[in-house]
């Protein structure tokens, strides 16, 4: 009957008049979406009864006099009749319990070459190693598979090692209840890596004795290199064979809390990418948050004989290809760690190219120098995202922009790591306590400063000129990177001319010593460090009003950001000098210090 009545309607439509035929609109594809709808959060806390019915019955007017509202509208309702149909189709999905067992799940198996999760933020090493378990499952679901654990040797991952080796016990047993896990369908082996690269399993296995043995048996690399990518293809090139010849999914599982050593990275990470891809292996990263926009952080140590403590600087970024902020805080190198929201460049982008997962665990830990504790907001951030594509590329397109060719040539000229450009970019934070060689060194310092507030304001007019580019500058980062420069230009130059007029006041009355310490901790240096209190007055306050504005407008037009954050705590150091009365221990000198 149906299949008749079509065949009437479309003989009728067909010798319908022209005139009388409905005339259709031209729909136009779009063929790109907006990023914005692309990048969209689900919510799910949603009511499905209430939140996602196609038209609510408690937000239908049924008066017009409503601003237009739908009239006549009534409550759907359910025809038990028809349900009750026996003419109805008969639909069966099975036992509900079938969709617990591997391999018979709704989600669908990738292609090869999928990206993969850039960033799954964890609580905890148990959080993470819950999501591997169920990737490991997913992959046992349908095919043999080998895991590759590859261990950071530094310092700082002895407590991370102690705590997976622990953890791991519950990860196998896991496993084991699937019947997938079975047998040798599991396979296991162990790597490291420092300044080298070493396997602690010759041949993969799939006991948990001989695993939790190996992982024990990683060792501190005193170096402190870590040539993480390297390690990778190594780890990889070591096991492919056996994977290979057995069938296997090949898994590797990173876990360092740094980005690796940089000249490793730069040479080595496009390699790793592709020996990856070649052996189909899928890479998973467990590590740190990275430094915003900047490569490192410096971690707390205490020597164990004579109690004092050490900053150890540790390789913690950028979160991009290269970094998009100025290296320096006003007067020296940083000496930060303010998060970035995303994790290293160098981890993200082996775990995502590979079809990988990055986990971010928790950071900054409580030990590293000038952290804190913000968690920025998803939506705040996805706009923000940065640009994980392969160096070469990054650059070139950087360079093509005038505006972001600009604001890198700045970040090189004031790269405190470049030793050419350091003795022109920073100025001595620490003096003498004796006065003859205070005098000497504040009149160096000085002649350093003048010649810094002289650069910073060419870079700051430069700035100025290229304000009519970033207003028309597509991406958000960059817009952000330009703000947030253009504030700290100008607020540094307040500073560093605080700076010489304060050490001009302090050699013409210098300050009391008090010893804070007490007796036996006497005060042997000055450090510099800001204060609200400036000395200049009236030839800087315009400079003052213009950089708190700059700053004020950043934390409003990047809220919930690092650029936020980071202006927020420009604006918490205040604009004038001080120095300060410090200790330094004399046995500081003879204590061995790790490197990290």
């Amino acid at each position: 009957m149906l299949v008749h009545l079509a065949l009437i309607l479309a003989l009728g439509l067909a010798i319908m008049p022209e005139a009388i035929r409905p005339v259709l609109p031209n729909f136009v594809a779009t063929l790109e979406r907006p990023q914005e709808l692309v990048n969209q959060v689900v919510d799910v806390n949603l009511d499905p009864t209430s939140e996602l019915a196609l038209v609510s019955s408690s937000r239908v007017s049924t008066s017009s006099t409503a601003g237009g509202g739908l009239v006549g509208i009534s409550k759907p309702t359910y025809d038990h009749a028809l349900g009750e149909s026996q003419l109805a189709p008969k639909v069966s999905v099975g036992d509900l319990s079938d969709f617990s067992m591997p391999g018979n799940h709704f989600g669908m198996e990738l292609p090869q070459g999928t990206l993969g999760d850039p960033q799954a933020v964890v609580d905890d090493y148990q959080q993470a190693m819950d999501r591997i378990t169920h990737e490991i499952l997913n992959m046992l679901a349908k095919n043999k598979v080998l895991v590759i654990w590859c261990f950071d040797q530094s310092e700082s991952m002895k407590d991370d090692q102690q705590e997976i080796r622990d953890r791991i016990e519950r990860v196998y047993a896991e496993l084991g209840l699937s019947a997938a896990a079975q047998g040798d369908a599991l396979w296991t082996a162990v790597t490291s890596f420092g300044a080298g690269f070493m396997v602690h399993t010759s041949k993969p296995t799939s006991n948990l004795d001989e695993i939790r043995a190996a992982i024990g048996s990683v060792p501190v690399d005193p170096s402190g290199k870590e040539m993480t990518c390297q390690a990778i293809g190594q780890a990889i090139h070591t096991f492919q064979r056996f994977a290979t010849s057995g069938r296997r999914q090949l898994a590797l599982i990173l876990v360092s809390d740094e980005s690796g050593d940089p000249a490793d990275n730069m040479a080595q990470l496009e390699a790793a990418i592709d020996q990856a891809r070649q052996a189909r292996c899928v890479v998973y990263a467990l590590g740190r948050e990275a430094v915003f926009g900047y490569p490192y952080a410096y971690m707390s140590w205490v020597d164990p004989d004579t109690q004092i403590a050490f900053w150890l600087q540790i390789d913690r970024g950028p979160e991009t290809p290269f970094p998009e902020q100025l290296q320096i805080d006003g007067f020296t190198a940083r000496w930060d760690a303010h998060p970035s929201g995303f994790g290293p460049y160098e981890h993200v982008r082996i775990a995502r190219q590979t079809g990988g997962v990055f986990f971010m665990l928790p950071s900054p830990e409580t030990n590293l120098v000038r952290g804190d504790n913000r968690k920025y907001e998803l939506e705040a951030m996805r706009p923000y995202l940065p640009d994980l594509g392969p160096r070469a590329e990054y650059a070139a397109q950087r360079d093509q922009s005038e505006l972001q060719r600009s604001l890198w040539k700045i970040i090189s000229d004031f790269n405190p790591y470049n030793p050419q450009h350091a003795p022109h970019c920073v100025v001595p934070v620490t003096f003498s306590i004796r006065p003859d060689a205070f005098l000497s060194e504040a009149t160096a310092a000085q002649k350093t400063a003048e010649g810094m507030v002289r650069y910073i304001d060419q870079a700051e007019k430069a700035l100025e000129r290229l304000r009519p580019l970033r207003e028309r500058e597509y991406s958000p980062r960059w817009r952000a990177n330009y703000d947030l420069m253009v504030a700290q230009m100008i607020a540094y130059k307040v500073r560093i001319y605080e700076y010489g007029a304060y050490l001009e006041a302090f050699k013409k009355q210098p300050k009391v010593i008090k010893n804070p310490l007490g007796p036996t901790k006497k005060t042997n240096y000055w450090a510099i460090t800001t204060r609200a209190e400036t000395l200049t007055g009236e030839l800087t306050r315009h400079y003052i009003a213009r950089a708190t504005q700059l700053l004020q407008a950043v934390v409003r037009e990047h809220p919930g950001t690092p650029w936020a954050a980071r202006a927020e705590w420009e604006l918490s150091r205040g604009f004038g000098v001080d120095l300060a009365e410090h200790f330094s221990d004399p046995r500081t000198s003879s204590v061995k210090v790790p490197k990290l």
